[in-house]
C-alpha cells in the first residue's frame, strides 16, 4: 500500500526501512523475495536501507543477503554498520565494495564507535570517522559510473536530537543541525565532483 501511495508522487526512489534485526536469515529472505516482487511490478526501484534495528543493520547478514538475492538494491548507511561494530568497518572492504555495487542511494551520515552519528562532523577529532566514510561513499560513486548510472543521489542525513547529542538538563544540541547538513552537502558535491572528473 506504501509503495503504491509513493507510486503516485513519481518518485525517483523510495527507501525502505525493512525487516529486524531479530529475523533469521530465511525470514528475511522471505521478506525481500516478495518485496523484490513487488518492485518488479511497480515504477519505481525500491532500495533497503542498512540501518540499526532491521535486517541490514550489520555487514555480515548484509553480505549473504546480498549473495542470495542478486537483485536487491541498497541505500547505504554506514553509520549504523560502525556503531553496531563498535570500529571503523576498513577490514570489510569486500563487503563494502560489493554494497557499492548494489547501492542505488546515499545517506551521508557519519557515525562513531557508541554512536550512528558524530556530534559534528567537522570537529578535528572525527575528521578520521569523517574520512573514512568518505572512502566509502567514493566506492559507491565509483561503482554507480561503473553501472552507466546517469544520475546519483545523497542525503546528508544527520538527524535532530536524540540522534543529534544535547547536553545534560537542558537538552540544548551541541551543534546547529542546519550547518552541519549544509556542510555536509556542500563538502559532498565538491568531493563527488572531484571524483568524477
Amino acid at each position: 500500500q506504501q509503495l503504491a501511495e509513493a507510486e503516485s508522487l513519481a518518485p525517483r526512489l523510495v527507501n525502505a526501512h525493512s525487516g529486524r534485526d531479530a529475523w533469521d536469515e530465511n525470514e528475511a529472505v522471505e521478506f525481500f523475495t516478495g518485496a523484490l516482487d513487488l518492485e518488479a511490478r511497480a515504477r519505481v526501484p525500491v532500495a533497503h536501507e542498512t540501518h540499526r534495528g532491521r535486517i541490514l543493520f550489520n555487514p555480515w547478514i548484509t553480505r549473504r543477503l546480498l549473495s542470495r538475492l542478486p537483485a536487491l538494491k541498497l541505500c547505504c548507511d554506514y553509520s549504523h554498520w560502525v556503531c553496531v561494530a563498535e570500529r571503523l568497518i576498513e577490514d570489510q572492504l569486500e563487503i563494502l565494495r560489493a554494497c557499492a555495487a548494489r547501492c542505488h542511494h546515499l545517506h551521508a551520515r557519519v557515525g562513531y564507535e557508541q554512536g550512528p552519528q558524530v556530534p559534528d562532523p567537522r570537529a578535528p577529532e572525527y575528521q578520521p570517522h569523517l574520512e573514512a566514510h568518505e572512502r566509502w561513499w567514493r566506492l559507491i560513486w565509483e561503482a554507480q559510473q561503473a553501472r552507466g548510472d546517469a544520475t546519483t543521489t545523497l542525503t546528508p542525513e544527520f538527524g535532530p536530537p536524540a540522534y543529534l547529542q544535547t547536553l545534560p538538563f537542558t537538552q540544548m544540541p551541541v551543534s546547529c543541525l542546519w550547518d552541519i547538513c549544509n556542510w555536509q552537502a556542500q563538502r559532498q558535491a565538491r568531493r563527488f565532483a572531484e571524483t568524477m572528473e
